[in-house]
């Protein structure tokens, strides 16, 4: 169930708030007269959500990279990066 909270809230609790944020790694929804308008959370949160938006991408690049034939064996690959490390 998510956590709904007027706007004042923020000025008025924002301890609890922050509180919560970081005890659950979720983010708590603020409302702005009655309607949703804000969602808050921990920057501990943020930072994994944008880790794995950023993984996603990584795959569906991988992906996107093998049905076009861009690929070659792994061996291949490593064989390369170690010779650019030594350089």
């Amino acid at each position: 169930m998510p956590a709904i909270r007027p706007s004042a809230d923020l000025r008025n609790n924002y301890n609890e708030i922050s509180s919560f944020c970081h005890e659950y790694s979720e983010p708590v929804f603020i409302t702005k007269n009655g309607k949703g308008d804000l969602a808050v959370l921990s920057i501990e949160t943020y930072e994994q959500l944008c880790g794995k938006f950023e993984l996603f991408k990584l795959l569906n690049e991988g992906l996107e990279a093998e049905k076009a034939g861009r690929v070659r064996p792994f061996k291949e690959a490593l064989a390369d990066i170690r010779k650019g490390l030594r350089a």
